[in-house]
């Protein structure tokens, strides 16, 4: 099963680069569904041999709610602001490319020095893990839209879920239920501010919210 591992955690690289070089928006969403269904698998390729039930419900419910419910509510942000393109980012999409080239190395040269605490790892699936968080803060920062943020978010949850795979033994079904549900609520607000920001403004750039005044 090592070889699939490996090659799920490689269509999430593959993913995360795709994201940093796309402007549409439900190309981003629909990107970003495809690598939490991935991650999502990941445990039960980790267990095929001794699947418990707790790995199970681990893995269903990232699946409804990364791959299903996550997208859904955000393909209805978008459609409700009329928006599909983000065309004017703070960092360009080639210079992301680039810089995603370069956290890709970054990562790989963390990963393979960091030592693991159990054997339901590899060295690849932590690189990748870190690999995924870098791009989620970039695409936080780099991005002027609330749903490229809202993205760069779940991106970078999708990390911090990668790399507690490896410490998947220890790591309570009730923590992982209240990370998801934490995720789940502010996906949710950020959905409806979105919307809300759209009605008033009939935009979703962040960077005009600072010509408030008053």
């Amino acid at each position: 099963m090592r070889e699939w591992i490996d090659a799920a955690t490689a269509l999430v690289v593959l993913s995360n680069l795709r994201l940093l070089g796309t402007s549409r928006l439900l190309a981003c969403v629909r990107i970003v569904a495809v690598q939490g269904i991935l991650l999502a698998l990941l445990p039960l390729l980790s267990h095929a041999g001794d699947l418990t039930l707790r790995v199970a419900l681990q893995a269903t419910a990232s699946m409804i709610t990364k791959g299903i419910v996550f997208p859904w509510l955000l393909t209805r942000a978008v459609r409700g602001a009329d928006v599909r393109r983000e065309l004017d980012p703070i960092v360009g999409y080639t210079p992301s490319l680039l810089i995603g080239g370069a956290l890709l190395g970054v990562a790989l040269w963390l990963g393979w020095r960091l030592p693991l605490p159990g054997s339901t790892g590899s060295q690849f699936l932590i690189a990748v893990s870190l690999y995924t968080i870098m791009v989620g803060l970039f695409m936080i920062v780099a991005r002027r839209m609330a749903i490229t943020q809202v993205l760069g978010y779940l991106v970078m949850e999708n990390g911090i879920y990668t790399f507690g795979l490896a410490f998947a033994e220890k790591e309570p079904l009730l923590v992982e239920m209240g990370i998801l549900l934490d995720v789940f609520v502010a996906v949710f607000v950020m959905g409806i501010m979105i919307y809300n920001i759209n009605r008033e403004f009939d935009h979703i750039d962040t960077d005009r919210l600072s010509e408030l005044k008053g």
